[in-house]
C-alpha cells in the first residue's frame, strides 16, 4: 500500500513527533511505501510582522500546502493520506486537496486542538472547557489561550471557526483516530461525528524487555511545565515519612521553580538529572520501582506511560482523562485525586512500603503492554483503520474495538518509490 502522511513538526520535538516517526518506520518494515509531507515550525522563526500576518491567514487556509499536495497526489499517487497535525503551516486546505483527488484521509487526534485553541483545555493550573463545543472559541481569545498571544488565539480560533462553518471537520476527513475512549468522547461532545471516530492507543516501537529488579527510587520523566503537575512534586515529597528518592528526568519553563523548591525545603533525596536522552529513559525506568504522572491536564496519550508498561514499571497517575484509562487501579498502579499532594504522598509512601503488590503490578503492567501497545498490534491496528476508509464503510455509532481480533489480508502491489521528504527533513 502506497501511503501519504502528512505532518506540521514542532519547534521542540516531543511524543507526537516521535509517534509519526515510529509509525512511518513501523509501515515502511512491513512493505509499504511511504510519502510524506512534513512541514517545519522552525519555517516561522525570524519573520517580521508582515510574516507573522501571512502565517496567520495561512493557518486558516494555505493555498501554498493545496497545491503542493495537489501536486503531490497527482505524481505520486498514493492510496490513502493519514494526518497527523496541519497546525499551524499545513491547515485544513489539505484535506481538500486530498478529497478533490479522490484520496480517503484519516486524521490522528493527538491532541485536542480541533476543540480548543491552547489544545490542552487546560488554564490558569485547571481543566478548561470553556471553548467545548462553541462554533467560536471566544474565551479563548479573551484569555490569550495560544502562546499567551490574543493575536495568535485569534488567527487559531478564526482557522476552526471557519472550518466549522464549511463543515470541514464532518465531511474532508473518512476516520479519525481517538488515542482513548476518553478522547473520543469529548471530541464527540464537541460535535465531531462519532460515526468516524475510532480508537487507536500509541504503542512502543521496540521492546524494552520488562525489568528485573524492584527498582531504588521514584521517577518522574516529562517535561517541567505547570500542566504536568511537576511542581507539587516538591510539596509530596516533603509530607514524605519514609526516605523515598525521587529522579525528576526533564527540563522545562518550571525547571527554576522546582530547583528552589527542592533548596528551600532541604529535599536532599530529590535529584533534577534534567534533559535525559530518549535512548537512556528505559535504562532509568528499570533501576525505577514506579513512574509518577502528576499531570493536572487530561492528556493526549503519553508515551512515558506506555513505554513503563512495556518495561513492567508500575505507574501512579492523576485519576482524570487518558491517564486514568491507561492505568487501571491497583492492578498496572495507583490512581491519586489529581493535584492533591496529599493523596499523592500517601500513594507513594503505600507503594514503597509495599514491595510485593508492587512486583505484582509490575508483573499486570508488562501483560498489558504485550496485550495492547507492541508495534505489531499497533500495525494489526492501522490496517484494520485503512482498510475502512478505502472501504468507506462508516459505523452507526458504535467505536470500533480494534483491541479485537481483525482478519487483515496483505495487498499484492509492491511500490518502490523512495520515501519523499518535504522541507528541513
Amino acid at each position: 500500500m502506497k501511503i501519504l502522511l502528512v505532518h506540521n513538526s514542532y519547534q521542540q520535538s516531543g511524543g507526537e513527533d516521535a509517534v509519526v516517526a515510529a509509525e512511518a518506520q513501523l509501515l515502511e518494515a512491513h512493505g509499504h511505501d511511504i510519502v510524506s509531507y512534513f512541514r517545519f515550525n522552525n519555517e516561522l522563526r525570524g519573520g517580521g510582522w508582515l510574516s507573522k500576518v501571512s502565517a496567520g491567514v495561512n493557518t486558516i487556509w494555505s493555498s501554498g500546502s493545496y497545491r503542493e499536495i495537489r501536486d503531490l497526489l497527482a505524481h505520486k499517487k498514493p492510496e490513502i493520506a493519514h494526518f497527523h497535525n496541519t497546525f499551524p503551516l499545513i491547515s485544513p486546505a489539505a484535506y481538500s486537496a486530498c478529497q478533490d483527488a479522490g484520496i480517503p484521509v484519516v486524521q490522528t487526534l493527538h491532541n485536542y486542538r480541533l476543540l480548543c485553541p491552547g489544545a490542552t483545555l487546560f488554564r490558569n493550573g485547571k481543566v478548561c472547557e470553556d471553548c467545548l463545543g462553541r462554533r467560536i472559541a471566544w474565551p479563548a481569545v479573551l484569555n490569550a489561550c495560544y502562546r499567551d498571544s490574543a493575536a495568535a488565539t485569534a488567527a487559531t480560533t478564526a482557522m476552526l471557526a471557519v472550518h466549522h462553518a464549511l463543515q470541514t471537520w464532518q465531511e474532508k476527513v473518512d476516520i479519525y483516530i481517538a488515542l482513548s475512549d476518553f478522547s473520543r468522547n469529548k471530541f464527540i461532545q464537541g460535535g465531531f461525528p462519532a460515526e468516524r471516530m475510532v480508537v487507536k492507543r500509541n504503542a512502543v516501537s521496540s521492546d524494552p524487555a520488562p525489568k528485573d529488579s524492584l527498582g531504588h527510587y521514584a521517577l518522574y520523566v516529562g517535561r517541567l511545565t505547570e500542566e504536568k503537575g511537576v511542581q507539587f512534586l516538591t510539596s509530596v515529597w516533603s509530607n514524605l515519612t519514609a526516605d523515598v528518592p525521587l529522579k525528576i528526568a526533564g527540563d522545562g519553563p518550571v525547571r527554576r521553580e522546582v530547583d528552589l523548591e527542592i533548596s528551600q525545603r532541604q529535599l536532599k533525596n530529590v535529584d533534577v538529572l534534567g534533559q535525559v536522552a530518549p535512548a537512556e529513559i528505559i535504562g532509568w525506568m528499570r533501576d525505577a520501582r514506579f513512574l509518577i504522572f502528576p499531570s493536572l491536564w487530561f492528556e493526549g496519550f503519553p508515551m512515558t506511560i506506555a513505554e513503563a508498561l512495556a518495561s513492567g514499571l508500575p505507574v501512579i497517575v492523576s485519576r482524570m482523562g487518558a491517564m486514568a484509562e491507561i492505568v487501571e487501579d491497583h492492578r498496572t498502579g495507583l490512581h491519586f485525586t489529581p493535584g492533591d499532594p496529599q493523596d499523592l504522598a500517601a500513594k507513594v509512601q503505600w507503594a514503597w512500603t509495599h514491595p510485593v503488590e508492587m512486583m505484582a503490578m509490575g508483573r499486570a503492567a508488562r501483560a498489558e503492554y504485550e496485550t495492547k501497545y507492541t508495534a505489531q498490534e499497533n500495525y494489526r491496528q492501522l490496517m484494520s483503520i485503512y482498510e475502512r476508509a478505502l472501504g468507506h464503510r462508516p459505523d452507526s455509532g458504535t467505536p470500533i474495538r480494534l483491541a479485537e481480533p481483525v482478519e487483515y489480508q496483505e495487498r499484492e502491489e509492491v511500490f518502490s518509490i523512495p520515501c519523499e521528504s518535504r522541507k528541513g527533513q
